[in-house]
């Protein structure tokens, strides 16, 4: 009786030391299905129980900060861009997670600056994407690897209804890497730590980037005018155009056109201080500061990111890996290959609330920085600045 008394006894503490964590995902199909797994796993190993939770992505955000401070929320968030970092942290309902992270050499080094913030890590970067040069094999057959040869290729496509290379030059995210190869920014970065007062924006190297953006439609007749995104793609599925600026949500569209394609980094473009160095964007595991289980929800969330997950999170969903080791695994894949290259090259996008000001200003100047030849980039850009400062509080 005293033995099955104890046996009983030792049942009831592990039942009560096991945790319940809630994770909220606007995972669909593949995704949601690679989750339910890794959760099933977890449970098997742990002990512990996951609950999954539906939330449609444009909705989490709101939902989250609304719901987290009366315990209504979740444990994890699986996942959420990296520019909403500023806003959640702003609201005090993301933990940093240094403590339970030992180790990040695994992890992709600019995935994780954008999940710092203010010198904290808020979140477990899982995915990133990035800008390339997608170009067609047929009409390229070896990538170039410098301006000069990357400009003799280009031109010797371009004529006759065929293109040698098209992007959105009115684009200010999908041409920031020009900008940063040139010395412009958009907030100083000091030690993980966004300076939000120092805009670098309008500085020589964003006045030579704007004028080298310029040269591509009017010195080097590569982008006509009125050439937007929609148009360049169209061309490249159709293979009238060689080279072409787009990121990972294109490859479908490109494959399904039966395109053998290559993807590469844009060179460094003339006369630049700095290698070419896109924006990157980053999604990651988040925790709830209101969370009662944060061990538990911490260990689930450094599964998620470990390698052999994100092997079998990319056979799922195509999304390209931050985990180096599952990106040495899946080197043969082109698309992992090609954009791991640019993601470790770029640099985060801001995820700083500020960021929200720059956006317009800084779009309407790239604009109008292409409308027609030899334009006074400085002062465009300075008036943009000008108008991004006066929102900054």
């Amino acid at each position: 009786m005293k033995r099955t008394l104890t046996v009983l006894s030792l049942a009831l503490l592990g039942n009560a030391s096991a945790a319940t964590i809630t994770v909220w995902t606007h995972f669909g199909t593949g995704e949601l299905t690679w989750l339910k797994d890794q959760a099933s796993a977890f449970e098997k190993k742990t002990g512990n129980k996951v609950q999954l939770v539906s939330v449609p992505f444009e909705q989490i955000p709101d939902k989250f900060i609304q719901s987290a401070p009366k315990g209504q929320g979740p444990d994890l968030l699986v996942t959420q861009p990296h520019d909403r970092i500023g806003q959640f942290a702003a609201a005090g309902v993301i933990e940093p997670m240094d403590k339970y992270v030992t180790s990040r050499s695994d992890l992709d080094k600019t995935a994780v600056s954008a999940m710092t913030y203010k010198g904290k890590l808020f979140g477990l970067p899982m995915f990133a994407e990035s800008v390339a040069v997608v170009y067609n094999k047929k009409l390229v057959p070896n990538a170039p690897t410098t301006w000069a040869e990357f400009l003799k290729v280009a031109q010797a496509n371009t004529g006759g209804g065929k293109f040698g290379y098209l992007e959105d030059l009115t684009e200010a995210y999908r041409n920031y890497g020009v900008i940063s190869a040139y010395g412009g920014y958009v907030f100083k970065n000091n030690g993980g730590t966004l300076n939000v007062k120092d805009v670098g924006l309008a500085n020589a190297g964003a006045d030579k980037a704007s004028a080298f953006l310029n040269d591509l439609r009017y010195k080097y007749n590569l982008v006509p005018e009125g050439v937007g995104t929609d148009a360049a793609k169209s061309a490249f599925v159709d293979g009238r155009l060689a080279m072409f600026l787009t990121g990972p949500w294109d490859i479908g569209d490109i494959k399904k056109a039966g395109i053998s394609y290559g993807i590469m980094p844009f060179p460094t473009p003339p006369g630049a201080s700095g290698k070419w160095s896109p924006f990157v964007g980053v999604q990651g595991v988040m925790l709830s500061a209101y969370s009662k289980q944060k061990a538990a929800a911490a260990q689930f969330a450094k599964q998620l990111v470990s390698g052999d997950a994100q092997v079998s999170f990319n056979k799922a969903g195509g999304r390209i890996p931050v985990s180096l080791s599952a990106r040495t695994r899946l080197k043969s894949d082109p698309v992992v290959a090609g954009f791991g290259k640019t993601i470790s090259m770029g640099t985060p996008m801001p995820n700083v609330p500020e960021m929200s000001a720059v956006w317009g200003p800084w779009t309407a100047a790239i604009t109008q920085s292409v409308q027609k030849p030899g334009q006074n980039y400085s002062q465009i850009l300075d008036k943009a600045v000008a108008e991004i400062n006066s929102k900054i509080k």
